[in-house]
């Protein structure tokens, strides 16, 4: 393990049957699960290169406690394109996030899985960008499948993890040698 290694907390949301799990096991060992089994709760840790920087995911899936998601740097909301069920559940998914973390915006990709059922799609990529446009956040179409745009979302969220704590952390702190002005401290108070 490098010293420079980035560590980042994942967490895949969605309803049931969305694909959060063959989604996050494409990405992880790169195979398929066809069969549908309804998932607990998972974990996963995988090491990646993301723009030429050592990072860390440790995935999770399907939180039970919205509270949970304190635990976490961000996630993807996953929305099955063939159900406008699942898309109705990432509204409400992203509205527990932002609440729980009381903030206004957090980084998080929206994905519509399941983009190799062209032909049984409910939700337009027009209506899921739209909606990701609203909410400040990005979209991407994605097949667990067919491995369309599995690594391209993962590594996205990372970038926008790392825009993300750019604009969050403060500016450093100015250079002090400790040395005392007439009538001055050498502290800063914050």
């Amino acid at each position: 393990m490098s010293g420079e290694e980035e560590r980042f907390k994942l967490v895949v949301v969605g309803g049931g049957g969305v694909g959060k799990s063959a989604l996050t096991i494409q990405f992880i060992q790169s195979y398929f699960v066809s069969d549908y089994d309804p998932t607990i709760e998972d974990s996963y840790t995988k090491i990646c290169t993301v723009d030429g920087k050592e990072t860390r995911h440790f995935i999770h899936t399907l939180i039970k406690n919205p509270f949970e998601y304190m635990l976490f740097d961000t996630g993807t909301a996953n929305s099955c394109l063939p159900s406008p069920k699942s898309y109705h559940e990432v509204q409400k998914f992203h509205t527990q996030i932002l609440r729980v973390k009381d903030r206004d915006d957090f980084p998080m990709v929206l994905v519509g899985n399941k983009a190799d059922l062209e032909q049984q799609r409910v939700i337009s990529r027009e209506d899921a960008q739209a909606f990701a446009r609203e909410n400040r956040i990005h979209y991407m179409e994605a097949s667990a499948k067919n491995r369309y745009n599995v690594d391209e979302a993962f590594l996205e969220l990372v970038q926008i993890i790392r825009r993300f704590q750019e604009m969050e952390s403060p500016p450093p702190q100015a250079h002090h040698t400790g040395k005392q002005k007439s009538g001055g401290c050498p502290c800063v108070l914050l």
